[in-house]
C-alpha cells in the first residue's frame, strides 16, 4: 500500500500542478513590490525610451545609502540622557547618621563587655577597619584624647566627603562607557547639556577621597577605614536613563527627512537619449515607488497577476520541453521537485542580493552557474542549458527586468554546462572555473564598452565575477553529494566510479568467474553502442552490463562460461534443480548489490535482463523426462520484472545475442543476423519488451549495432600454417 501511494505521488498530475503553482507563487512573492516602470536603470546608461513625464506630483526620496548615513549621523549626535536624583543626597546622609549610632554602641559593648560577642561580624566593616575604629574609641577615652582623632571626627569626615560628592554629582557610569564627552542632564522638566567631567565616576571618586584625606593628614589606617565607611553609603545621583536616551535617538531619527525635493505633475523626469545621472536615477526610483503606492489594491492585484503570468510563460516553455523530450523527468515528481528547489534556491539568492544596497556589483555573486552544472550533471547538458535560460530570465526579472544581467548569466551558465557535459570524475567540476570566468568577463567587457563604463568599474565587476566563478564549482561539488544521497539520484559521476575495475564486486567477479566477467565486458560494449544509437543513457547501460551477472560470482562453476572444459555439474542434477540454480543467480545478485549499496538504477538490471523468460534448455529437458503435463512452467521462469527502461531492455537483448553467438560454430554475418532477428522476435512475442519504451525504429538501430559489433568480434580468421598439426599435438598431450 505504501509503495502504491509512493508511485501515485511520483506520477500524479495534481502534484505536478501544485508544485508548479507553489514554485511560481514563491518567485512572485520575491518580485520587487510596487514597481511599475519596466526595467532597472543604472547610472551612466542611456535612457532610450520616450521622455518620462511625471503623471503625479511626488517627493524625490533620498537613496537608502544617503538616508542611512544621515540617520547614523543624527544618532551619533544624540547625547546620552542622565537624570539627577535629588533624593539620593538626603538618603545617604540619613543612612550614615543612623549607622553612626549603631557602630558606636557595638564598639562600646566590645570594649566594656568583652564576654559578649560584639565584634566586626555585626558590622559591614572589615576586621582592619573595625579595629581602627575601636582603637579610635579607646584613645578617645584615654588621657590623650584631646590630641587625637575621635569617633565623632571620623563620622564628620565621612559625612563631609559624602556631602561633597553628592553636591557635585556622582555618575553611575564610568567615563569610558559614556560615548560622548557631553551628556544631557535632566532635572525635573528641564534638560541641559553639561560635560561629563563635571561629575565624579567611580575612578575619579576614589582619587577625590584619597586627596581629601591626604590634606587632612590622617594615617593610612584611618584613611582606609574612612574609604570603606564612605563607600558603604555614598550612591550615584546622576543616573543614566536608557529609556530617555532611546527616545532621544528615535526623535533624532524621525527628524531626518526622507526627501531632497519634489517633482510636480507633468514635469519631465528624464528625456530620451539623456544619460542617467545619480540625480535622475533618484527621481526615477522615487517615481517608481510613487507609482507603486498610487495603483491601489486592484492595481496591486492586477500587477501580481501580471507577475504570475510572466513567470508562468517562462515555465511553460520549460515544461513543454520536458514533456516532449524528457518524459522520464516529466513523469517523475521527485525529480521535478529537485528542479523546483534548485530554481527556488537561485531565485532566493537573487532576492537576497537585490536587497543589499551597496555600490559594489554584488549581483555578480548570484550563482546561476551552480544551477547550470547541477542540471547538467544530474540530468543532461540540454536540460542544463534550458534551465540556465529559465533561471537567467527569472533572475533578470527579480532585478527589475535587468537584461544585461540575464545575458551575462546565460553566457556564463551555458559555458558552465558545457564544461561538465561529459564529466568523467568529480574533480572535473573545478575545470569550469575558467569557462565561467571567460563567460562573465566577455559579457562585462561587451556591456561595459557599449555603455561607456569606466575601466575601474569594469575591473571591480570582474573581481566579483571571478569570486562567482570560484565559488560555483565548490558549491556544486558539495551539492552533488547532497542531492545523490537525499533524492536517491544516480548521476553519471557515480556510474563512472562504478566502472572502475578495482571495485570489490568486479574484482571478485573477475577472480572467481572470469568467463562471466569477460561476457559482462563484451555486453558492456554492445549496450553502450546501442544506447548511443537510440539516445539512451549509454553510461548507465554499460554499468548495468558490468553488474548484471554479479550473482554468478558465488557459484561460478554452475555456469557454462566458467567451466573451462571441466565436468558440467548439471549433468548429474534434475532439470528443476538446475533451473533453480540458474534462476538463483538473479536473487543472489540482488542480495550482493544491496550489500555493496549499488544504486537502484543499477540493481534493476539484475532481474530485468532476464525478465520473466523461461530457462528453456532445462524446461525442454524436463518435458522430455516427465511429459509436458507433469511440468510446472513456473519453476523454470525467472521472477522478473520485465525491462521497463530502454537501457534494461537493450541489456536483455544484448545478453541473449552475445551468449547465443558465442556458442555458434563458425559464425558468419548471415548466421549472426538470423540469430539476432530470431532472438528479438522471441522476446517481442513473449511480451518481454511490452513495458520498455522502445520503438520499432529503436529496435532496428539496436539490431544494426549488435550485428556490426558481433560480426567484428566473431569474424572468420585465416588459419596459420601447420595449425592443424599444432592442435593435434595439443590434443595428444592431454
Amino acid at each position: 500500500m505504501k509503495q502504491e501511494t509512493k508511485n501515485k505521488l511520483k506520477t500524479s498530475y495534481r502534484v505536478k500542478l501544485l508544485l508548479l503553482l507553489l514554485t511560481i507563487g514563491l518567485i512572485v512573492f520575491m518580485f520587487p513590490k510596487g514597481e511599475a516602470l519596466e526595467s532597472e536603470v543604472n547610472v551612466g546608461s542611456i535612457w532610450i525610451q520616450e521622455d518620462l513625464i511625471a503623471s503625479t506630483t511626488f517627493e524625490i526620496l533620498k537613496s537608502k545609502e544617503q538616508y542611512d548615513r544621515e540617520v547614523q549621523r543624527a544618532v551619533q549626535n544624540v547625547n546620552p540622557v542622565f537624570i539627577l536624583d535629588e533624593k539620593v543626597i538626603d538618603s545617604s546622609l540619613d543612612s550614615i547618621r543612623s549607622y553612626n549610632k549603631v557602630i558606636r554602641e557595638i564598639i562600646d559593648k566590645d570594649i566594656y563587655q568583652s564576654d559578649e560577642i560584639n565584634d566586626f561580624r555585626q558590622t559591614f566593616l572589615s576586621p582592619q577597619a573595625y579595629e581602627t575604629l575601636k582603637n579610635i574609641r579607646i584613645k578617645e577615652n584615654s588621657l590623650t584624647a584631646s590630641q587625637s582623632l575621635n569617633l565623632n571626627d571620623f563620622f564628620r569626615i565621612s559625612s563631609d566627603i559624602i556631602l561633597a560628592v553628592e553636591r557635585r554629582g556622582y555618575l553611575n557610569q564610568l567615563y569610558e562607557n559614556i560615548s560622548k564627552d557631553t551628556i544631557a542632564l535632566r532635572e525635573g522638566k528641564f534638560e541641559k547639556l553639561v560635560s561629563k567631567s563635571n561629575y565624579y565616576d567611580s575612578n575619579l571618586l576614589n582619587d577625590f577621597i584619597e586627596d581629601y584625606l591626604s590634606q587632612l593628614g590622617v594615617s593610612n589606617e584611618i584613611s582606609n577605614a574612612v574609604k570603606e565607611y564612605v563607600y558603604r553609603f555614598v550612591a550615584p545621583n546622576i543616573l543614566y536613563s536608557p529609556e530617555l536616551t532611546n527616545a532621544a535617538v528615535e526623535l533624532a531619527k524621525n527628524k531626518v527627512t526622507r526627501n531632497v525635493g519634489i517633482v510636480n505633475e507633468n514635469e519631465r523626469i528624464v528625456a530620451k537619449h539623456d544619460r542617467i545621472t545619480p540625480e535622475i536615477k533618484l527621481k526615477i526610483d522615487s517615481y517608481r515607488i510613487a507609482k507603486g503606492t498610487e495603483i491601489g489594491i486592484w492595481g496591486r492585484i492586477s500587477q501580481t497577476i501580471g507577475k504570475f503570468l510572466h513567470i508562468l510563460v517562462i515555465f511553460t516553455l520549460f515544461i513543454i520541453y520536458l514533456y516532449l523530450f524528457r518524459k522520464r523527468i516529466f513523469n517523475d515528481n521527485y525529480k521535478l521537485l529537485l528542479i523546483s528547489l534548485i530554481i527556488l534556491f537561485i531565485s532566493f539568492l537573487t532576492y537576497l542580493v537585490h536587497q543589499i544596497n551597496v555600490k559594489a556589483p554584488v549581483e555578480m555573486l548570484i550563482l546561476v552557474p551552480v544551477l547550470s552544472m547541477l542540471f547538467t550533471i544530474v540530468f543532461d547538458s540540454r536540460l542544463g542549458f534550458y534551465g540556465t535560460i529559465v533561471i537567467a530570465l527569472i533572475a533578470g526579472g527579480l532585478r527589475g527586468n535587468d537584461y544585461a544581467f540575464a545575458v551575462m548569466n546565460i553566457v556564463a551558465g551555458g559555458l558552465a554546462a558545457y564544461t561538465v557535459r561529459d564529466i568523467k570524475n568529480r574533480n572535473q567540476i573545478f575545470r569550469s572555473f575558467l569557462f565561467i570566468l571567460i563567460g562573465y568577463l566577455t559579457s562585462i567587457i561587451a556591456f561595459g564598452f557599449e555603455r561607456f563604463a569606466p575601466i575601474d568599474q569594469m575591473l571591480v565587476t570582474s573581481a566579483f565575477a571571478a569570486s562567482n566563478a570560484l565559488i560555483s564549482p565548490v558549491l556544486t561539488y558539495g551539492l552533488i553529494i547532497f542531492i545523490e544521497r537525499i533524492f536517491k539520484i544516480t548521476t553519471d559521476l557515480t556510474l563512472l566510479e562504478l566502472t572502475d575495475f578495482n571495485n570489490p564486486m568486479l574484482k571478485e567477479l573477475s577472480k572467481n568467474a572470469p568467463g562471466t566477467f569477460s561476457h559482462s565486458m563484451t555486453i558492456g560494449s554492445l549496450v553502450e553502442s546501442a544506447s548511443e544509437a537510440i539516445g539512451a543513457n549509454s553510461t548507465l547501460a554499460r554499468v548495468g552490463a558490468y553488474y548484471h551477472d554479479i550473482g554468478k560470482a558465488s557459484s561460478p562453476d554452475s555456469f557454462v562460461e566458467n567451466q573451462m572444459g571441466s565436468a558440467n555439474l548439471h549433468e548429474n542434477l534434475k532439470p528443476e534443480e538446475s533451473a533453480k540454480i540458474i534462476i538463483g543467480h538473479v536473487l543472489k545478485g540482488i542480495e550482493t548489490a544491496e550489500k555493496y549499496k549499488l544504486p537502484q538504477e543499477v540493481i534493476n538490471f539484475i532481474p530485468m535482463h532476464h525478465g520473466t523468460m523461461v530457462v528453456s534448455f532445462f524446461y525442454e529437458k524436463a518435458k522430455e523426462l516427465y511429459g509436458k503435463e507433469n511440468v510446472d512452467i513456473s519453476n523454470f521462469r525467472y521472477p522478473g520484472p520485465k525491462p521497463n527502461t530502454k537501457e534494461t531492455a537493450i541489456l536483455m537483448l544484448a545478453d541473449a545475442c552475445e551468449s547465443t553467438v558465442r556458442a555458434m560454430n563458425e559464425p558468419d554475418q548471415q548466421k549472426i543476423e538470423i540469430v539476432i532477428n530470431n532472438l528479438f522476435k522471441i522476446r517481442l512475442d513473449d511480451g518481454q519488451l511490452d513495458e520498455a519504451p522502445l520503438t520499432l525504429s529503436d529496435l532496428t538501430k539496436i539490431k544494426k549495432e549488435f550485428l556490426n559489433i558481433l560480426v567484428s568480434q566473431h569474424h572468420k580468421r585465416i588459419r596459420y600454417p601447420k595449425q592443424d598439426e599444432m592442435e593435434n599435438e595439443a590434443s595428444a598431450d592431454k
